[in-house]
């Protein structure tokens, strides 16, 4: 296994060039912390392998530099024996219960081991089939987790979790990891508007999660959700400096993501978006994880790689001078450097 994303839809060019995080990140890194190689056409029409021995500073620079340098064509990745089986599921919490639930998972995840990922979807529930109908539509709190190793071992791990509150299901169990690496496919599938915006959090605070349960309090609509991606671990421990993505320290990765079907919603939605950003900034680590950026985020993109910023530029003058690959998190060569 290769650690990807939390679905199974996700590109892996994208995923990879933006750092990549998904169930198994805390137990065997970033996909970028287990790309070995890549080939790259360049800005000049050059083919060129990228790794630690050959174009180093281009293998540096593509480990979270997003698609500013060429067209990657190929990727090389370290696996893992893995599996098959592991302990996943869904523990499902009305709303009402959304603070007591953050705050006690906030502390259970102080002594989770490595193996143990344990995500939060805050969202209208949809009609799952082990949910009683008469939750069908309303605002829950979902805790989504994943044990990467024994199955017993798991069932140890995620009892904190699993004792929260008073849950209105618990299908927490064996899985395939392909089945479960599947599992919220349904909710992202294509056809739907889409607005993000997000937060890197060191910590959760008491004041995050009042504005949090505030905002699901005022869900523009039933697609629309907030979740906190599970990070740490084995990623939390490789340099900031070691790649291009630096994002290291946080523990907690904020998407609000909202999704709408109709044109007469776009305002609503991403107004709502918008505003939960910005009140929960204060309480944020300050950097970005630029897969989870909208194309209108420009203007944060020097904040997304913090103390990376400066050779990622020279690395961009170097291989692309005229900005040729621009539709993305954009590094601009000569201006950013004559702003640095």
């Amino acid at each position: 296994a290769l650690p990807t994303g939390i679905n199974s839809t996700t590109g892996i060019a994208g995923l990879t060039l933006g750092g990549g995080f998904g169930w198994i990140t805390r137990k065997y890194g970033l996909t970028i912390d287990n790309l070995v190689s890549a080939d790259v056409v360049t800005a000049h029409g050059k083919l060129l392998r990228a790794s630690e021995t050959e174009n180093a500073d281009l293998f540096w620079a593509l480990r979270g530099g997003g698609g500013n340098f060429g067209v990657v064509t190929g990727f090389e990745f370290k696996l893992h024996r893995f599996g098959p089986q592991v302990l996943s599921g869904l523990v499902v919490h009305p709303f009402a219960d959304a603070g007591k639930v953050l705050r006690e998972y906030r502390a259970a995840l102080e002594t989770a081991p490595d193996e143990l990922t344990c995500w939060v979807v805050m969202r209208q529930a949809p009609p799952l089939p082990f949910l009683p109908a008469e939750w069908h539509g309303k605002e829950v709190l979902v805790l989504a987790m994943c044990y990467c190793g024994d199955i017993e071992a798991g069932e140890k791990a995620t009892q904190k979790l699993r004792a929260i509150g008073t849950p209105i299901a618990d299908v927490v169990g064996p899985n395939p990891f392909t089945g479960w690496q599947q599992a919220f496919d349904p909710l992202l599938a294509p056809g739907a508007r889409n607005y993000w915006k997000s937060h890197d959090f060191t910590e959760l605070s008491d004041s995050a999660i009042e504005i949090i349960t505030t905002a699901i309090s005022r869900l523009p609509g039933p697609e629309c959700e907030i979740f906190f991606g599970h990070v740490g671990g084995v990623a939390g421990r490789v340099p900031a400096d070691a790649t291009a993505f630096p994002q290291r320290s946080s523990h907690f990765v904020m998407n609000v993501h909202a999704r709408w079907r109709e044109l007469a919603m776009d305002k609503a939605c991403i107004e709502w978006a918008r505003d939960i950003y910005e009140a929960s900034k204060p309480h944020a680590a300050g950097t970005a994880y630029v897969n989870f950026m909208p194309e209108d985020e420009i203007d944060r993109v020097e904040a997304a790689y913090g103390g990376n910023y400066r050779r990622l530029l020279e690395i961009k003058q170097r291989y692309d001078p005229q900005n040729l690959f621009r539709m993305n998190q954009n590094l601009r060569p000569k201006e950013g450097l004559r702003a640095a």
